[in-house]
């Protein structure tokens, strides 16, 4: 499959440990979910653009998830069977509308703040609960961490998504961002590697 097409970008925040440490907020207790337009999706190699209405745009290396079937309310025990499988993605953050606003849709939603990669990698990738994600700013290693350290697993995202919101094939969820999230500028490049999944690569205009 190349280039998704989702119907909605599903988001989870606060799913990594050490993040919500970074941040000083408590471990939430159930997945805080939010959602991005389908108008933010961008992919491997497109322009992040930095748009005039935020001073503060942040990279934040997330495992994406995409839906190969529709799934409504399926349990934890077969959620992996509603996978097609994982891309590299960048939830890109205008931070000081996100504290203006004290809700997170506009600071998510902005076009072209939705880097993913091009092709899926396949379902039966080796256990995405344990991959090695980090972020490079300009070849400089800024988020280093593991999808185990995320609060929730992949399995247990996609049941709770699927008991608020029917999933469509190639629907996306983003799972979360490690600790280490960041300032990016005018001409920087961003880059995602997660273990077994691949790489994205996008500059900042």
């Amino acid at each position: 499959m190349n280039r998704i097409k989702p119907s909605k970008i599903v988001c989870v925040g606060l799913n990594y440990r050490q993040h919500a440490r970074e941040f000083d907020m408590p471990v939430p207790e159930e997945p805080v979910i939010f959602l991005k337009p389908p108008s933010a999706l961008i992919y491997d190699g497109d322009e992040i653009v930095y748009p005039p209405l935020t001073r503060e745009l942040h990279y934040e290396a997330e495992l994406g998830v995409v839906i190969g079937r529709t799934c409504r309310n399926v349990s934890t025990e077969d959620a992996r069977g509603f996978i097609d499988g994982y891309v590299c993605a960048n939830d890109v953050t205008a931070r000081d509308l996100q504290r203006k606003d004290g809700q997170w849709s506009r600071a998510k939603s902005f076009d072209t703040f939705c880097p993913v990669g091009r092709t899926v990698a396949a379902r039966d990738t080796p256990d995405p609960n344990r991959l090695r994600i980090r972020a490079f700013l300009n070849d400089r290693l800024v988020q280093d961490s593991n999808t185990s350290d995320m609060i929730f697993s992949v399995e247990q995202i996609v049941s709770f998504v699927s008991s608020v919101m029917t999933l469509f094939p190639q629907d996306l969820i983003l799972t979360g961002t490690p600790q280490g999230v960041g300032p990016m500028q005018k001409g920087d490049r961003i880059r995602i590697v997660i273990e077994g999944i691949g790489d994205i690569s996008n500059r900042v205009v």
